[in-house]
């Protein structure tokens, strides 16, 4: 017997496809707003183990985050888009540049947020115009659970790692999502297609997943080098190697990769300058420089501080004796938290004794803080302990 043929789209919804592919969009999807009636209690979970670390603001407005409904009652159709911003390297060949620092590759170009925005709002107010609807565009910042709405509107399954994965973009696609008041037909949810791979667990620096499909946010690099203030816990800096915003290890080993293709839109396409800069000229940045350097860029948001940190934990992890003298000026920083991150490089870099004679002149730091870190790295030292990792 033939296939079922499916059923004619709407001439609101062909016009919605053609739109979407018009602004840069490389799919698009339809789910109904209760179509994922299990999340409230997933995320009260996820809430309840912890794994949102600092995340607090993950615990508030629950109930809106979890049903789109609650955000905004009017809503009859999420249309939830995806845009590709597949590399054209190998993300993971970085790593071996150890005196320079990695950033994640979705963070190497504008910030797409803004460019996700701008063409999803290009694009609602033209559905809105036709349908004579009303709309809302999301794009990460809003308390909308983006990934579950995605998978079950068919743009591809939440794999092991959490993540979006799709059969003909692999792990590289950023979503957004436009609520509307008029009526769409829904698309099927997409399957789970990972089977028995779990390279995206295996490959994991600080081993974030405590089980699949599950992530604990407070061992994941993105977090600890994105959302984290204050010091990185001391028992994960090593694994962090020199990655310095974000990782894409989980992403870039997926097997699904393979049918993807490099970003559509230019503005999301990784960059060479800014792929892997060196940690020399990083350490050096104050905030004018970092925010110039970092203009239009995601990393800007973290601030020149943690940024400068991240660089100092890299330092640390990379070997490198002729980034010594650039950590030594930044034990005269102005942040506790830079302070703190180069007395812990210079612990990995100097010789233990050249390192507990710097200790004993610089120790008494104005901040507890950094006083901690002194009082660590001296035990370290003394131990030959500087490189345990839990």
């Amino acid at each position: 017997m033939g296939q079922t043929a499916r059923p004619a789209k709407s001439p609101l919804r062909t016009f919605l496809d053609r739109e979407a592919a018009a602004a840069g969009f490389d799919l698009v999807r339809v789910v109904r707003p209760d179509a994922v009636p299990e999340l409230p209690q997933r995320l009260r979970q996820f809430v309840k183990d912890g794994h949102h670390a600092t995340m607090g603001w993950l615990a508030e407005r629950m109930e809106a985050r979890a049903d789109p409904r609650r955000l905004w009652p009017e809503v009859r159709s999420v249309i939830m888009l995806a845009m590709n911003y597949g590399p054209d390297h190998n993300p993971l060949d970085d790593l071996a540049r150890t005196s320079h620092g990695v950033i994640s590759v979705y963070a190497q170009n504008r910030d797409y947020h803004d460019v996700v925005k701008g063409k999803l709002k290009q694009l609602a107010g033209k559905l809105a115009a036709r349908a004579d609807a009303d709309v809302k565009v999301f794009v990460d910042t809003a308390p909308v659970m983006e990934k579950p709405l995605a998978a079950a509107a068919g743009l591809g399954w939440q794999g092991k790692h959490t993540n979006m994965v799709s059969r003909s973009h692999g792990s590289w696609l950023f979503l957004g999502s436009i609520f509307t008041t008029t009526f769409l037909e829904a698309d099927a949810a997409e399957s789970d297609h990972c089977g028995r791979c779990s390279a995206c667990l295996d490959i994991c620096p600080t081993n974030a997943f405590p089980a699949p499909y599950r992530l604990d946010a407070g061992r994941c690099i993105s977090y600890l080098t994105i959302e984290h203030h204050g010091p990185i816990p001391r028992a994960l800096r090593p694994a962090i190697g020199n990655r310095i915003y974000g990782c894409d290890d989980c992403l870039a080993v997926c097997p699904w990769n393979k049918f993807a293709q490099s970003a559509s839109e230019a503005k999301l396409a990784g960059r060479a300058d800014r792929r892997a800069p060196a940690l020399r000229d990083l350490l050096a940045l104050d905030d004018a420089a970092f925010r110039s350097l970092f203009s239009g860029s995601p990393v800007k948001r973290t601030g020149r501080d943690r940024f400068v940190r991240n660089a100092l934990v890299a330092a640390g992890n990379s070997g490198d004796a002729a980034l010594v003298p650039a950590c030594r000026r930044l034990l005269d920083d102005a942040a506790p938290v830079v302070r703190g991150a180069a007395v812990w490089a210079l612990s990995r870099l100097l010789p233990a004794r050249d390192f507990l004679a710097l200790a004993a002149e610089r120790a008494a730091d104005a901040d507890q803080s950094v006083r901690e870190e002194w009082q660590a790295a001296r035990t370290a030292a003394r131990t030959g302990n500087d490189r345990e990792f839990a």
